[in-house]
């Protein structure tokens, strides 16, 4: 028994040993800063400083979109997908970690057994066939009589995990779960930020409503100011039709916009959970502003962002399966012990003689296997190459996004100050030829032209906030929606 014992503890000690490579985080090629510069006037980011942590919103101050964004975690069924494929993917580890323990099992059985007389064993079977029965116990019972057998077993085996295999796939479990939950982080971030989109898309279509509504009326009274001086005398026929085409023309874009704002209105309820029938937003024309937003440093994206995690925590999880595949090339040793009971009547069935055990130990090991285990390895070792390029093509994108986005805010603030004379320009020229068409010195086309131009800037000047917002809603995703690595559960 103490050689025993002994032996014992040098395998369990021996359990300690894992084969395989150890996992490193695989290098990024970055740089110390971004290309482009935030526009003119926005602060510089401090150390540790960041969008609200899970509330990015916010920082567009806009009670109507808090609102909405509050409810899309809690009712966007593609969130539902998620959050269920990541309590898989948790489940999956106790699945796992079960390998760490014995298998314990029980078993019970009870039998009775009548011998046929026809028997060619049975005492009455060599009789009948002219050989003389022995009157010794031949061990088995007479013809025709019946026996029982009452057995209760409870059985434990117990793989040592010599080479790490079953702690690998512990491992390998947990960071594919891990993996799962940055996924469902980037499900709500994305999520979110379509929301916001599709929010400030529907104000701005709001804002050229409004415009155009304006414009439409605005258009009516020039219609009425050309009607009376051609009946005055004052003005030809053809500068009615003109003026009569101006407004239709007018008006047909100010009807267009209501597809778009419908469009939106419908997405929204979708993302919110709700079937578009049930959902409405009031019109209010966009008036905010972009928000600073502190861009950091490339090198803090890769623990910003959780895509770029999720990718990470697979080229781990790739690691363990090499290290799971070299396992198999190793023997498998268990240990196996039996307790029980066993007696053929129920009567004696608790007795001390009716008490078994057994106590042991195997050895498997793989001779031949056609090539199973190099293909593989061969396997997990290209699929550890390909995670390590998904994984360094997701920073490489993800550093795209930020400067697009950098780039955009900084030109389009450029835009919005040209676009801001731009539009006093033909506001002016459009009164000056108004006023000179009033007094009979210019035609009713140039009024037209002026018109035309006036309206083609307000309208740029409206689309360039909207894709100044939008270009502000895609850096916050760019930059991850304030999440941080740390918050990826331990599990």
């Amino acid at each position: 028994m103490r050689r025993v014992a002994t032996g014992l503890v040098a395998t369990v000690f021996a359990a300690g040993c894992m084969v395989g490579p150890k996992y490193h985080r695989p290098p990024i090629a970055g740089t110390p800063a971004f290309k482009e510069t935030p526009p003119e006037g926005w602060k510089n980011a401090e150390p540790n400083e960041g969008l609200p942590r899970g509330h990015w919103w916010e920082i567009y101050n806009d009670p109507q979109l808090n609102a909405l964004e509050e409810q899309v975690s809690e009712a966007n069924q593609n969130v539902k997908v998620a959050e269920a494929h990541f309590r898989q993917a948790r489940a999956l580890i106790g699945f796992a970690r079960a390998g760490l323990f014995p298998t314990v099992t029980a078993g019970a059985n009870a039998l009775s057994v009548r011998n046929s007389r026809l028997s060619p064993f049975s005492s009455s079977g060599a009789s009948s066939s002219g050989t003389p029965s022995s009157g010794g116990s031949s061990g088995r019972s007479s013809s025709g009589a019946s026996t029982g057998e009452f057995l209760l077993t409870g059985d434990i085996s117990y793989e040592i995990d010599l080479w790490g295999r079953i702690r690998r796939s512990v491992t390998a479990a947990r960071e594919e779960a891990q993996a799962t939950a940055a996924d469902l982080e980037t499900a709500i971030l994305s999520l979110q930020a379509e929301l916001a989109f599709d929010y400030l898309e529907l104000r701005s279509a709001d804002a050229q409503q409004r415009l155009l509504n304006d414009t439409v009326q605005a258009f009516k009274d020039a219609l009425q100011l050309t009607i009376n001086r051609f009946e005055g005398g004052a003005a030809p026929k053809s500068d009615v039709a003109q003026a009569q085409t101006q407004l239709e023309t007018t008006q047909v874009q100010a009807t267009d916009i209501a597809v778009q704002r419908a469009a939106f209105e419908h997405a929204i309820a979708t993302l919110i959970g709700k079937p578009p029938a049930d959902f409405s937003l009031p019109p209010a024309p966009l008036d905010l502003q972009p928000p600073d937003i502190p861009a950091g440093l490339p090198s803090e994206l890769l623990e910003r962002r959780p895509d770029i995690a999720a990718a990470e925590r697979r080229v781990a999880e790739a690691n363990e399966q090499i290290g799971i595949a070299k396992a198999a090339y190793f023997p498998t040793v268990t240990l196996n012990a039996l307790l029980g009971l066993e007696s053929s009547s129920i009567r004696n069935f608790a007795g001390w003689q009716s008490f078994l055990w057994s106590v042991g130990s195997s050895v498997a090991q793989t001779i031949f296997d056609g090539g199973r285990r190099r293909a593989t390895s061969e396997s997990a070792l290209a699929n550890y190459d390909a995670l390590i390029a998904s994984y360094r093509q997701a920073t490489l994108d993800a550093f795209q996004q930020v400067e697009d986005n950098l780039a955009a805010l900084r030109i389009l603030e450029q835009e919005t100050q040209q676009q801001a004379r731009a539009v006093a320009s033909a506001r002016e020229s459009l009164q000056l030829f108004t006023n000179r068409y009033k007094g009979g010195v210019d035609t009713y086309l140039q009024v037209i032209t002026a018109q035309t131009t006036a309206l083609s800037n307000e309208r740029n000047q409206v689309d360039i906030l909207r894709r100044r917002m939008d270009a502000s809603v895609l850096l916050v995703k760019a930059l991850g929606g304030g999440w941080n690595v740390t918050d990826l559960p331990q599990l």
